[in-house]
């Protein structure tokens, strides 16, 4: 699954490069509710809002079902990167 989900992020990251959204990191794990997560973490120079969140979800979701890497039910949660406290 390793190679697949490292074709996957090549993927989306070539895609998601065109809309100048960087792919911080993607992980395929189990949470604590038991649930299998794919997590795309995203970024943008200048920061993500929102709807760039929501557009890329929207980019990115065919993407994955085309790869179709794992036969489990699994949850896709595309995030935003971190940015920290901006309150220092």
């Amino acid at each position: 699954m390793k190679k697949t989900l490292e074709a996957l992020e090549t993927q989306i990251k070539e895609v998601l490069s065109q809309e100048n959204i960087i792919v911080d990191s993607l992980t395929y794990e189990k949470n604590s509710g038991n649930y299998n997560v794919l997590t795309i973490t995203l970024d943008k120079v200048g920061g993500i809002d929102l709807d760039t969140i929501v557009a890329a979800t929207n980019i990115i979701n065919p993407i994955v079902d085309k790869y179709d890497f794992t036969d489990d039910s699994y949850i896709l949660d595309v995030v935003s990167k971190e940015r920290g406290d901006f309150n220092e």
